[in-house]
């Protein structure tokens, strides 16, 4: 896992292009409430990687839990979405489907960061 900065991550490239798609998603939609909250843990997800990146070591593995933690809010809004008409089949299984990747993305850097963190055994 050598990387030099979050841009650099995919996972947070994924991220940033999910917030996108959100917001794309949604600049039609009348429920300011329900897309107010969906665009701020879009943006969340991102951000954290972002700022767990930077404040490194033990902070890291954190915010990629705080990330996690704010896409299955995402995902959990889509659904309650979809259940209300806000979304067509083909957006919402893109959508839920890109969450996915991305939680899977996030397991596997909290993964390696605690292998790569954990005293050498002896």
């Amino acid at each position: 896992m050598a990387y030099r900065s979050f841009e650099e991550l995919d996972v947070w490239k994924r991220s940033c292009l999910l917030a996108v798609a959100i917001y794309e998603a949604l600049k039609n939609c009348s429920d300011c409430g329900l897309k107010d909250q969906m665009q701020r843990a879009a943006v969340s997800i991102a951000s954290n990687i972002a700022e767990g990146c930077e404040r490194g070591g033990k902070d890291f593995s954190r915010f990629l839990r705080i990330a996690q933690g704010s896409l299955a809010e995402l995902r959990t809004q889509l659904y309650i979405a979809k259940k209300i008409g806000r979304f067509d089949d083909d957006n919402f299984s893109n959508l839920v489907a890109e969450t996915k990747e991305i939680a899977k993305m996030l397991t596997g850097l909290r993964k390696s960061l605690t292998r790569r963190l954990e005293p050498p055994k002896k």
